[in-house]
């Protein structure tokens, strides 16, 4: 298991190497507003991606789980708590961006694309052998990990902005940055684990078991979660290169 952890942690620093990650602090007011709206779009198909998952799971325990993650999302039923897409518009807006830009915004060709093909990816890993431990591999690195990483590095840039006299103001990019983070390796994970990406993780290092074709899986799920991921951000290489590298 430990080789499957140095194999996931390689894939986690590559992430967080990518150039526009890696330089968010560079690129000017307007690029870096551009990204959090596009990225918007991504975290709005959230949702029905996690239930297009957990149509093809079959795996109850992973069911479970998932279905918690989901509920998460909208934290009561009687209408008074707002739920992680406000939270996050809620951040923006403490960002600077207005009303006005949110309203006028469209998913760009790139991150329609990125959409489809996370959908298209969630269906693919359903439709093939060990599809249960492919479809929660998809959620944890995709839905969890690598969207801590890529939140922190935003956070590098929102820091300043959001945290005011030593308090925190952000509602949605911290809090996600930090509560899907992988805490625990694989290696080490069990059921008392309480963040989602270590939740998911103890179902999988379950499912896993001695590797094999199982572990072979895992890495190729984790790969195409990683390019899906990728794709997104390099949209956004022209943007830095105009600033210079």
């Amino acid at each position: 298991m430990w080789e499957l952890d140095r194999f996931e942690d390689e894939l986690i620093e590559q992430y967080r190497r990518h150039p526009v990650l890696a330089n968010i602090e560079r690129l000017p007011e307007e690029a870096f507003a551009e990204i959090l709206l596009q990225r918007r779009f991504l975290s709005l198909a959230f949702t029905p991606a996690y239930d297009l998952a957990i149509d093809l799971l079959q795996d109850e325990a992973g069911l479970r789980i998932a279905r918690m993650i989901l509920r998460e999302e909208y934290p009561d039923d009687g209408g008074n708590t707002t739920s992680h897409r406000e939270d996050m518009t809620d951040d923006m807006r403490r960002l600077g961006i207005s009303r006005t830009a949110l309203v006028r915004s469209r998913p760009t060709a790139a991150t329609k694309r990125t959409i489809e093909d996370t959908f298209a990816l969630i269906a693919e890993e359903g439709d093939q052998d060990h599809a249960d431990l492919r479809l929660l591999t998809v959620l944890r690195f995709w839905g969890e990990i690598l969207v801590s990483v890529e939140y922190g590095r935003l956070w590098e840039r929102m820091e300043p902005l959001l945290v005011r006299d030593g308090e925190n103001h952000s509602h949605f990019y911290y809090p996600h940055h930090y509560h899907d983070a992988k805490k625990n390796a694989l290696e080490t994970v069990d059921r008392r684990a309480t963040s989602h990406s270590d939740r998911l993780g103890n179902r999988l290092r379950q499912l896993i078991g001695d590797g094999g074709a199982t572990a072979d899986c895992f890495k190729e799920a984790e790969q195409r979660s990683l390019r899906l991921k990728v794709s997104f951000y390099d949209q956004f290489l022209p943007a830095l290169e105009r600033v210079g590298s």
